[in-house]
């Protein structure tokens, strides 16, 4: 009977210990699970498409910014 009880004691331990770890993840997000749940998509992330746009423009404006090339200098040197 007293193992029976220690058992008992030890398995509803182990329950309400893990009831309570799955609870406190979900508890912060549990707003964004209850709208993915309910259809709501999120707009995706792409920190790398945004990253390649940002590095896109800061060449175009480098490549802006040189000076042409000096024509006569290159005669000059024929």
């Amino acid at each position: 009977m007293m193992m029976a009880l220690m058992s008992v004691l030890i398995f509803a331990g182990a329950l309400a210990l893990s009831v309570g770890m799955i609870a406190m993840t979900v508890r912060p997000q549990w707003q964004r699970i209850a709208q993915l749940a309910s259809g709501n998509v999120e707009v995706g992330f792409a920190p790398l498409a945004t990253l390649a746009l940002a590095e896109r423009r800061i060449a175009v404006r480098r490549w802006a910014a040189t000076p042409p090339p000096a024509v006569g200098r290159a005669r000059a040197a024929a």
